[in-house]
């Protein structure tokens, strides 16, 4: 059912009573309304009281096959643990902030590269060390920043993401297009002539998912920083250091498609859901985004157009750093539930190779665990082959989490794509208010951080 916009909650109740053994709550008779005489305390069987837990995520791609897994789960694991599924499809990270802050936490949260540093350092999760066996240690690879944080494990991998330009093929060749862009200057020029072709039936070059800038940079402006050679979050590791600088052709870039005509109408308010319907109507272009789009045009939203994906342009058309290969992370156990073991035992059932391996075939990401990766066949599903990792893919570290005063970095960017201004005194005022709070948290305590100045982002590479 629907609880409101940007929420879908989904509850499975389990298919009559689940026996198991004794527990710490209180019991329950289902002899109770016999009579008494037909009552004896020594056959009276006990049945365990049950165990609700909720799990908050916020994708969206997975949400049918997860929603099935959890039913399975609750209807076999024999504990009488049921489990809530929340799918949160806006502001996932405010909404966990105010959970918390309220005393409504979830018991299990899905946690990503860009949110499990925060939410370990607000005390949100708790560390799983305690539950984790040799076994586990041996299957699954453990990645500091990314499930390890300062010698705590909190999550283990499921799988990986991939970025890619997602183009329709029938509006680039509509416009002349022979291949997608390997620059910047060719994507704006590309975005023009689609717009040239396309305006007429509602069609239009480029768009990005700009109701969340963070959301929306996060996904293109950060990859082609990457590839570009820069840190895709403005930190420079050499000199451990924010630096926003590699920012400036790229925002600046986006700002002339804006400047031309060549982005989808309201785009300022276009969530990802609402981006991919008009992509697979064939109203846009190209867009940029993550490897679980496949299945999104597979199964959510089925594209009535020929799209393929590329890799995404770079500043110059030049590759001097890897493109994102994300993962590491995937659930995790708050740390204000008062059902931890039931949540590891909900954790272990995800976790299972059935799950993990069902979860690569179907295309909803790549795997990042050997053992299912090594016997998993290649996702059968169209466009799949265009964001499989290749040579140029890899993980970069994770860069520190900085709690900046003023407005920040993705909101001061797309700001300027839509209102103007000078774009070099926004990236000097970024640099100082970014480098102001890394010292305060490097002054706290709260972050580490060390100059590396023979970082090279090539050698991140897979290949």
């Amino acid at each position: 059912m629907v609880n409101r916009i940007g929420t879908v909650t989904l509850s499975v109740l389990l298919a009559g009573s689940l026996a198991a053994c004794g527990s710490n709550n209180t019991a329950t008779s289902p002899a109770a309304s016999a009579k008494p005489s037909e009552q004896s305390a020594s056959t009276v069987p006990v049945k365990k009281e049950k165990t609700k837990l909720s799990y908050w995520t916020g994708d969206r791609h997975d949400m049918d096959y997860i929603k099935g897994v959890v039913q399975k789960f609750n209807e076999t694991n024999g504990e009488n643990i049921e489990v809530e599924m929340v799918v949160k499809t806006e502001d996932f990270n405010q909404a966990i902030d105010l959970a918390f802050a309220s005393g409504q936490a979830p018991d299990i949260i899905r946690v990503k590269e860009n949110t499990i540093q925060p939410f370990a350092q607000k005390g949100y999760l708790k560390p799983i060390d305690s539950y984790l066996t040799d076994a586990i240690k041996k299957k699954f690879p453990i990645i500091d920043d990314f499930n390890r944080i300062d010698g705590k494990m909190y999550s283990l991998p499921n799988y990986g993401s991939t970025l890619r330009l997602v183009y329709n093929k029938e509006l680039f060749a509509k416009a002349g297009i022979a291949a997608p862009p390997k620059t910047l200057k060719e994507m704006v020029e590309d975005a023009k002539k689609i717009t040239a072709v396309g305006k007429a039936s509602g069609s239009y070059g480029f768009a990005q998912n700009f109701k969340s800038p963070e959301s929306a940079l996060g996904r293109s402006a950060r990859v082609i920083a990457e590839a570009s050679g820069y840190g895709g979050f403005g930190f420079d590791f050499k000199t451990a250091k924010f630096d926003f600088t590699g920012f400036k052709e790229i925002i600046s870039s986006f700002k002339q498609m804006v400047d031309d005509g060549s982005t989808l109408p309201g785009m300022e308010s276009l969530d990802i859901d609402p981006l991919r319907a008009q992509f697979a109507e064939g109203k846009i272009g190209m867009y940029i985004s993550f490897s679980s789009e496949p299945g999104v045009y597979a199964n959510q939203f089925p594209a009535k157009i020929e799209w393929a994906s590329a890799p995404v342009p770079t500043i110059d058309g030049t590759v001097k750093g890897a493109t994102s290969f994300l993962g590491g992370q995937w659930l995790a156990i708050s740390n204000t539930t008062k059902n931890a073991d039931q949540a590891w035992k909900f954790m272990q059932f995800m976790y299972t190779d059935e799950v993990l391996k069902t979860y690569h075939e179907k295309g909803f990401g790549l795997s990042m665990v050997p053992s299912v990766s090594s016997v998993a066949k290649k996702p059968e599903i169209k466009g799949i082959d265009g964001f499989l990792p290749v040579g140029n893919d890899g993980t970069w570290p994770l860069q520190p989490t900085v709690t900046v005063e003023g407005m920040k970095k993705d909101d001061a960017f797309f700001k300027y794509m839509i209102s103007g201004g000078n774009l070099d005194q926004i990236i000097l005022d970024l640099n100082k208010r970014y480098n102001d709070a890394l010292d305060k948290a490097v002054a706290k305590g709260a972050v580490k951080v060390q100059p590396n100045p023979s970082f090279d982002p090539m050698k991140l590479m897979m290949k």
